[in-house]
């Protein structure tokens, strides 16, 4: 199964049509859509803190399109912001949506994780120790 999580760049390409990276991310989830049509299990998660930094309000008739990917949420609950908490205990992180991304990584059951990113490095700092593939947008 492959796991493709969203950083806040890109949720906000994903809502803005006229965001320069748009285009990158669109491919990148209608290239999971293909590989669920072909019989490989793919899902794309976004932490709902990341939805919430990125202004992406599922409910608004502007967010019809974008709804339209199957992008799971993955929430910040007691459990999830305990992790977040202990990656940012470490100094990996600055902002919520970051050690959030890192907390739902370590929740994915996925071994093959990829991260859109417009900072690797910062999400290579809080995903590890979990091995995930970075994709710079």
């Amino acid at each position: 199964m492959r796991t493709v999580v969203l950083d806040n760049e890109a949720v906000q390409a994903l809502t803005r049509v006229a965001h320069p990276k748009h285009r990158v991310v669109v491919a990148h989830l209608a290239g999971a859509a293909s590989r669920r049509r072909r019989g490989r299990i793919t899902e794309t998660v976004v932490p709902t803190s990341v939805r919430v930094e990125a202004g992406w309000d599922r409910s608004q008739p502007g967010a019809a399109a974008l709804n339209r990917f199957r992008v799971r949420d993955h929430v910040l609950d007691g459990p999830t912001a305990d992790v977040a908490a202990s990656v940012v205990a470490v100094g990996a992180v600055t902002s919520v949506a970051d050690a959030h991304v890192g907390a739902t990584v370590r929740a994915v059951a996925s071994g093959d994780i990829v991260v859109l990113s417009s900072d690797p490095r910062d999400m290579a700092a809080v995903c590890s120790p979990t091995p995930v593939t970075i994709v710079a947008i």
